[in-house]
Parts: C-alpha cells; structure tokens; sequence
C-alpha cells in the first residue's frame, strides 16, 4: 500500500532524547515544590510515620538542619505542622507565643533567612477532640473559630512567618485573617489558602502524623463533598474576593480537573497538596516492587504542573529534588 504524499509525522519530534526535551510542554524543576515538616514538641529524637515511609516527625531542635537539606536541594519552601505537648477544647496552644510551631518557625528563620517559611493555620492539631474549630455540643462553631484562626495568624506572623495558610475551610476564614493581619500590621504577609479542600481519604496517614483524628464522626460538614465541582470553582472564588494570594487544591491526584478549572476561573497562583494517602500509596506499591518509584513520581508531578499548578505540596519532594539535580 502506498503512503499519501503528504504526511504529518509527529514521531519525529519524538526520535531522540534532546529532540523530546526541546519540546516538552511541561517541565519540572526543585523551585515547584514546597515540603512539609511535622515538628513535635514532646520528642528529642525523630518518630518514624509508619504509614508515611520516609517521614518522620522531628523535635524543634532538628528544624535547623531539616530546613539547611531543604534549602541544599533548591526547594524554596517548607509548611509546618505541630504537635503540642497539650491540648485543649479550644485549641489554645496555636496562638502561644511560645507555642510548636511558633518555635519552628524562629528555628527556621535562624537556620535559613531566604527560606519561605509557610505555616498550617488551623485548629485541629491543637484541639484535644481533633475538629478544626470550636464546638458546640458536635458541630463546629463556624464564628467562633474564625475568632481563634485570627489570633493563630497573628500569633504566626509575630514569630516570623513568610505565609499564613488556612486550611479549616471555615466560612470567611480569609477575610477574617486577612483583617486580623492587617489590623496588627502584618499587612504584607501573604495566605496561601486551602480554598478547595475535600473531606478525602487521601487524608489518613496525615493524622497519623499530625496527631489530629477526630475523636468523633468526621470533617464533611465544613470540608467538600468529592462529587461537587461547581463548588470548587465558588470557594475558590469567594477566597480571592477575601484577599487570598494563592489558592490550593487539596488532594491533587483525585482532583486532576478541578486544578484546572480553578486555575482557568482566577488569576492567582495555584498551589496543589499531593497528601498523605496519596504518597503511602505509591511507597507502598513501591516497596513490593510492582512500580519504578522514581518514574511514577515524576509522572505525577509533572502531571500536577500540566493540569495549572504552580507549587506543589509533597513529602516526595526532596526525592524529586535530588532526581532532578542528578539528572
């Protein structure tokens, strides 16, 4: 069989290594990513997360060193999480002074200067019954929240942060931080905001980590239903009209498509979270053999980039880092 005579051959931009990289649409670098750091006040040695391989928590007294590796690799930010020593029905220890991750951050700050030092800004962590806020008998009190959320902000940026990042999904949140911030002069102090976050569970191993499972029932009535998009695009845009600077999609690998049309609706920088389950579950498969780790990993980053996001959150991170500075 004869071919046409003419033909579009796009195997040609495909026939050799430096053919393909001078073509390639989407490309990965260390400066995408952001690390997390759990920090435990109640330890003076690193906890392995044994549904998290690879991630431990660590005492304040080693987020010097975490965070110079950090640096090292070309990744120019880290989030912190902490573990208090005690807890309370409030969730009072995030705004002490002297609290875990108020620590963190000056031990950050001091081990590196130029590093973006990002923290958590909610309330489960902190609360003896694991919610994200105040109750009222088992519902979260939305306004009485945004009240103690204003006061861990604050708290945050007088220890140092670079950027304040609620994550509770509470109603208004970003105007109420961004007000509180404003009011005591933090007027340049960013929020990256957990504008879409779904009630997953993607999230498991992460409360393992954090410490932060609710004692009771579950977080559905202030995080998202996994089968609303429309949604999605409304919080993201009720979060930029508060005065966020960057929005978040939370978690990223199951949420491919709403990455994308929150980046299409807004004009602010896009930031994904691939969480917890999402990383065991790839380290799991990992470890028995069934998938080249370090190829699947950089598939699904690079994916994250492809469908708008401009940061990606990741315990893969400093893996990603080394590969790509190897390569």
């Amino acid at each position: 069989m004869s071919l046409p005579d003419l033909i579009i051959r796009p195997r040609r931009l495909r026939s050799t290594p430096v053919i393909r990289r001078m073509v390639r649409e989407t490309t990965l670098s260390p400066s995408d990513f952001i690390y997390p750091l759990f920090v435990d006040e109640t330890i003076d040695a690193p906890v392995a997360v044994g549904s998290m391989p690879g991630v431990s928590r660590i005492p304040v007294s080693m987020v010097g060193d975490a965070v110079r590796e950090v640096e090292a690799l070309g990744i120019p930010g880290v989030i912190l999480f902490g573990i208090p020593a005690t807890k309370d029905a409030i969730g009072s220890s995030g705004w002490d002074a002297n609290g875990i991750v108020q620590q963190a951050i000056r031990a950050a700050k001091a081990a590196c200067p130029d590093m973006c030092v990002i923290a958590d800004t909610c309330c489960c962590e902190y609360t003896d019954h694991g919610h994200c806020g105040v109750l009222h008998g088992q519902d979260v009190d939305n306004d009485a929240t945004l009240a103690n959320l204003q006061k861990e902000a604050v708290s945050y940026a007088e220890a140092g942060i670079d950027i304040i990042a609620p994550s509770g999904m509470m109603d208004g949140m970003i105007a109420a931080i961004r007000q509180a911030l404003d009011e005591a002069g933090f007027t340049n102090v960013p929020i990256m905001s957990y504008a879409v976050k779904y009630a997953s569970g993607y999230f498991g191993p992460f409360r393992d980590a954090a410490d932060s499972t609710p004692a009771f029932g579950d977080r559905a009535t202030y995080q998202m239903d996994p089968g609303n998009r429309r949604e999605a695009i409304k919080e993201a845009l009720l979060d930029a009209e508060e005065g966020a600077d960057f929005l978040m999609v939370k978690p990223a690998l199951a949420y491919m498509d709403i990455i994308r049309e929150v980046k299409d609706a807004t004009l602010l920088p896009m930031a994904v979270y691939n969480v917890s389950g999402e990383y065991a579950m790839v380290k799991a498969a990992a470890e028995k053999g069934w998938i080249d780790e370090k190829r699947v990993v950089l598939e699904t980053m690079l994916s994250f980039k492809r469908a708008g996001a401009d940061l990606i959150l990741s315990y893969h991170a400093l893996d990603v880092a080394r590969w790509l500075n190897d390569s």
